[in-house]
C-alpha cells in the first residue's frame, strides 16, 4: 500500500475533506500531538472541512502505515541545516562544509545518519573506547580481592565472592552510540542505502555494548581524553537523534518514530550558539540562566551578555519565534523583569523577521530594543547585522 503524506509548513494553515484523513489517524494526531499540530476536524461549523496548522515545529510525523504529516520550515532547507549545524555543535569539526546539498529534512536526516554509522564503523575498525570498571562477582578462582567475610561464614560456597575492576567496552560512551543506532533503525526516515550502513554499524556493536536507553541530555558535556576524544562528535550527533526523534511506546512491525524539531527552541539555541562563534572577546555568554527572585520564585533567561573582565551583565537578549507587527506588552515586560533583576540596562528581544513596528526606547533607566537575526538571508551576514546593531547601534 502506498503511504500518502500530507504536507504543510509551519504557521500556515492547510484545509482537507472529511475523507482525507482516517478516523483512527486523526485520533492519534489529535491526543499525541497537539503541541505540535492545530486540528479542527470537518464539522458542520467548519462547512465540513477540517484544517491542519502546525505550531513552530517541522519534521515527519506518522499516524499509521497508510498516512504520515509532513511539516515543511518556513526558512529555506539550507538556513535549517546552518542553523541546526550551530546548535548541535557541528560547525566546530567541520565535517559538513561542502555537503549541505539536500533538499529536504529527510534529507538532512539521511545524511548525518549515514556519517554517524561511518564513524562507528570507523571507531570499531580501530576498537571502541574501553575503561575498567569496578565489578563483584561469584567466580571459581581468585580474581581481584576475596571476600573473606563470605568465605568464613560460608565455607562450603564452592564460588568465591571477588570484587575486582574489568576492562570493557561497555561503557555510556559506547551505548550512547548502540542506543541512537536503534533508534534511527526505527525511525523510518532512512533510504534503503543508509539503513543497510545504520544497520551494520549497530551489528558491530552488538555483543560488546548492552543496548540501554539514552537522551540527548546524556550527551552534552561529558568527560573526553586523548582515548576517546573523537567521540565528541559522536555524541554531538547523537544528540541532534535523540533530541528530535520521538520515541514510542506502540509495538508492531510498521511502528515507525516520529522526527521533530522544534523550531522555536532551535532558533533560540542557534542565536546562541553563533554569538559564541563571534563575539568579541570582551563579551561572554550564557544561556539559560536561571535568576532566583524569592523562595520557590525564579526566572530564567534565554542569553545574557556578560562583560568578561568585570562578569557584570551588559545585555539580556530574549529570542522570539514569531512574527508580530510589534513586541507584545506581555515581552516587553517580561524583559524589563530581567533586567531590573539582574541590574541591567539594556534588553533586546530578538526576533527572525523584521517587524512592522520596531522598538528603541527607554523605562526608566531600562534601554528596550526589538532586532532581527534574520534567517531569509545568508546566516552568517544576518547575524553580523544582529551583532552590529546589538552593540553598536546608538539610541534613537
Amino acid at each position: 500500500m502506498t503511504l500518502k503524506i500530507i504536507e504543510i509548513t509551519e504557521y500556515q494553515t492547510k484545509y482537507f475533506e472529511p475523507d482525507d484523513i482516517p478516523p483512527e489517524a486523526g485520533i492519534k494526531l489529535y491526543e499525541k500531538y497537539t503541541a505540535q499540530v492545530d486540528v479542527e476536524f470537518p464539522n458542520y461549523i467548519t462547512r465540513h472541512q477540517g484544517y491542519l496548522k502546525a505550531k513552530g515545529w517541522v519534521g515527519y510525523i506518522p499516524l499509521s502505515s497508510e498516512i504520515a504529516i509532513k511539516i515543511n520550515p518556513k526558512v529555506s532547507i539550507v538556513n535549517l541545516f546552518a542553523m541546526l549545524e550551530y546548535a548541535y555543535n557541528l560547525k566546530s569539526f567541520r565535517f559538513l562544509e561542502g555537503q549541505m546539498n539536500c533538499e529536504s529534512l529527510e534529507g538532512f536526516y539521511n545524511k548525518l545518519a549515514y556519517i554517524l554509522a561511518q564513524k562507528v564503523l570507523e571507531r570499531c575498525r580501530k576498537g571502541l573506547y574501553r575503561t575498567y570498571l569496578p565489578k563483584t562477582e561469584n567466580i571459581s578462582y581468585v580474581r581481584g580481592k576475596l571476600n573473606l567475610q563470605q568465605i568464613i561464614q560460608k565455607p562450603w560456597e564452592v564460588k568465591l565472592k571477588c570484587q575486582y575492576e574489568e576492562h570493557t567496552a561497555d561503557v555510556a560512551e559506547n551505548q550512547i552510540l548502540a542506543w541512537t543506532l536503534h533508534i534511527i533503525g526505527y525511525s523510518g526516515l532512512c533510504s534503503d542505502k543508509v539503513s543497510a550502513i545504520v544497520r551494520k554499524a549497530y551489528h558491530a556493536l552488538q555483543g560488546l555494548v548492552t543496548l540501554q536507553t539514552y537522551t540527548a541530555e546524556d550527551c552534552i558535556q561529558r568527560q573526553y581524553n586523548r582515548l576517546n576524544e573523537d567521540y565528541q562528535i559522536l555524541h554531538a550527533l547523537c544528540r541532534f537523534f535523540l533530541e528530535n526523534t520521538t520515541p514510542s511506546h506502540e509495538k508492531g512491525n510498521n511502528t515507525t518514530l516520529p522526527f521533530l524539531v522544534n523550531m522555536e527552541r532551535l532558533y533560540e539555541i542557534f542565536v546562541a550558539e553563533w554569538l559564541k562563534f563571534h563575539l568579541p572577546s570582551n563579551l561572554t555568554l550564557k544561556s539559560q540562566e536561571r535568576i532566583n527572585i524569592g523562595k520557590n520564585i525564579y526566572f530564567k533567561t534565554d542569553l545574557i551578555l556578560y562583560d568578561t573582565a568585570t562578569i557584570t551583565p551588559k545585555y539580556i537578549i530574549d529570542t522570539k519565534y514569531k512574527a508580530p507587527d510589534s513586541p507584545s506588552s506581555e515581552d516587553i515586560a517580561q524583559v524589563v523583569a530581567y533586567a531590573v533583576s539582574k541590574n541591567c540596562q539594556e534588553v533586546t528581544l530578538v526576533y527572525p523577521t523584521a517587524l512592522t513596528h520596531t522598538l528603541n526606547t527607554f523605562i526608566g533607566n531600562i534601554r528596550v530594543r526589538s532586532l532581527t537575526f534574520a534567517l531569509n538571508d545568508h546566516l552568517d551576514i544576518a547575524g553580523q547585522t544582529f551583532l552590529n546593531e546589538l552593540l553598536y547601534a546608538t539610541s534613537k
